[in-house]
């Protein structure tokens, strides 16, 4: 069992098409347990998906950008376990006119949103929950990825904001390296999730994965991307950090379609 005795707060399952739902449901199958994390009105929504996995996690409240709730969810995960072994960072949010092709016209106070939701939100995450991952001999931070260094067409300030993320994600793993903690991001190939149907233009992701990679890909099947998150997880990779990982069908290497 991979992630045997583990114990794990995942991030961002809103639909059992998310992939943090598919971290979820392969984290428990691989022996971890598993708290879950919504907000506002989105919180019932969560916890009726939560009711699908096996068992049925308990789902806490939070929004990364009230510290408050970083510090309740800190409290309470200390009161349930000795210690924090993983936390899934799978957050991200765009305004509607940060996305879809209005690039130049996007006012700061979108972008600024942008950026701390998808952005500043992993280093709160991870410094909130330090204490409770050196307590497991430092424990892993994994958040989820887009590609970003080239600009997607609609993608816009959320591509911005994930350039960010990938930086973000070199800092904190410095910082926290000292305690033995591993940090490190999962780049995923486009998939129909909740975020995307915010995307115009996702057609064109799909096809453009579609010619690319060299291993194909389906973006209905999110257990793929799942797979490497909880590899990372896991304690065998015990000397990667700062790292970048494509689940993508290998899309990011190739330079040209392929067929």
């Amino acid at each position: 069992m991979l992630l045997e005795g583990k114990h794990l707060l995942v991030t961002g399952v809103l639909t059992d098409a998310s992939i943090a739902y598919s971290v979820a449901r392969l984290a428990q199958q691989q022996g971890a347990e598993v708290v879950l994390t919504g907000f506002g009105r989105g919180i019932s929504i969560t916890r009726r998906v939560a009711g699908r996995l096996d068992p049925p996690p308990d789902v806490l409240e939070l929004d990364v950008t009230q510290p408050e709730h970083l510090e309740r969810v800190a409290g309470e995960l200390t009161a349930r376990w000795d210690r924090l072994d993983g936390v899934v960072h799978a957050i991200g949010f765009a305004p509607p006119s940060a996305l879809g092709g209005g690039f130049l016209r996007t006012p700061w106070s979108d972008v600024a949103t942008a950026v701390q939701v998808s952005t500043y939100s992993f280093a709160a995450l991870a410094a909130a929950f330090a204490p409770q991952l050196a307590k497991a001999g430092g424990g892993s931070v994994v958040g989820l990825d887009f590609d970003a260094t080239v600009a997607w067409p609609s993608y816009d300030w959320m591509g911005v904001a994930k350039a960010g993320l990938e930086s973000c994600c070199r800092y904190v793993a410095r910082d926290l390296g000292e305690q033995g903690t591993r940090v490190n991001l999962v780049a995923a190939g486009p998939l129909r999730t909740m975020a995307a149907k915010s995307i115009s233009g996702f057609d064109e992701f799909d096809a453009a994965w579609t010619k690319r990679a060299p291993l194909g890909w389906d973006v209905t099947d999110p257990e793929p991307v799942a797979r490497v998150v909880c590899a990372l997880l896991s304690d065998w990779t015990p000397a990667v950090t700062g790292e970048i990982v494509h689940a993508d069908g290998g899309a990011h290497a190739i330079g040209a379609d392929l067929r």
